[in-house]
Formats: structure tokens, sequence, C-alpha cells
């Protein structure tokens, strides 16, 4: 079996949004017992990623170490045709990911208790976000 839906996320400026709810809602309505869900993001300046949920300092200081190492208005960077957080957004995305997939057990997703799944945003300000998930197994 398979099911798939696209989830639209309206994100905040570089923020997280917590996306595991409306994903677990897709796993249950796919009525998959056992197999996997792919959560995809269909953008080059936001990523999709599993994070620590329980502590949000986990995920200040991820924007802080990327603010580091991918600087918005660096003068190394040519592409910058929608501003300066423009090339820094796609080097966030390829360093975090455009996709996780989790296993599915007993109708669940199986994060483990301290993990959610997430759209990071990495532009300066508000998007929407397409994200595809995909659920195969069997019933």
């Amino acid at each position: 079996m398979t099911m798939q839906e696209v989830l639209t996320i309206q994100t905040r400026a570089r923020a997280f949004e917590m996306i595991t709810s409306a994903v677990a809602s897709v796993v249950a309505r796919s009525d998959i017992k056992q197999g996997l869900c792919h959560v995809f993001i269909r953008h080059t300046s936001a990523s999709v990623m599993i994070t620590e949920n329980a502590d949000s300092a986990v995920r200040r200081d991820l924007e802080r170490f990327m603010q580091r190492i991918a600087p918005d208005g660096s003068p190394e960077y040519e592409h910058d045709a929608e501003g300066p957080d423009d090339m820094p957004a796609h080097i966030r995305t390829l360093l975090s990911g455009s996709a996780v997939s989790v296993p599915v057990v007993d109708g669940r997703l199986g994060l483990g208790t301290w993990q959610g799944i997430y759209v990071w945003e990495h532009r300066g300000s508000r998007h929407s976000r397409e994200v595809i998930v995909t659920v195969v197994g069997d019933a």
C-alpha cells in the first residue's frame, strides 16, 4: 500500500516549524501498520529534519551555528538574486537536508522520545512551503 499527501506549511522567518503531528496524521489516515514514512520538502531554501523536540535551546543553537558557517551577505557569494540571505539559504539546505524517512511501527511514526520532525526556514522572511509525505507499507 502507498499513500501520499502534500502538506502546506506556513513558515516564519528563520524559524523551525514542528510538523510531527501533521505527518503523524497522514500516517494514521494511511492505515499502514508497518512500513516507511518519507518526508520531502519541495524547496531549495528550507529544510526538513528530525531533531530535539523537548529543549528549544537545541534549535536556537542550530540557528547560531548556521549563521556562523553560512552568513548572510558574504562577499564570497555570487548568487544573491533574491537578497543577501539567498545563497546562505541554499547552503543551509544542502547541509541540513531536504528529506527524512521514519519507520512506521504499529501504525505510528517510530520516532524516539525526544525526536520531532521540523521544517527549518532558512530565508529571512515568511514563506509557504510544500512538504510531500509518502507512506509505504503493509496494512
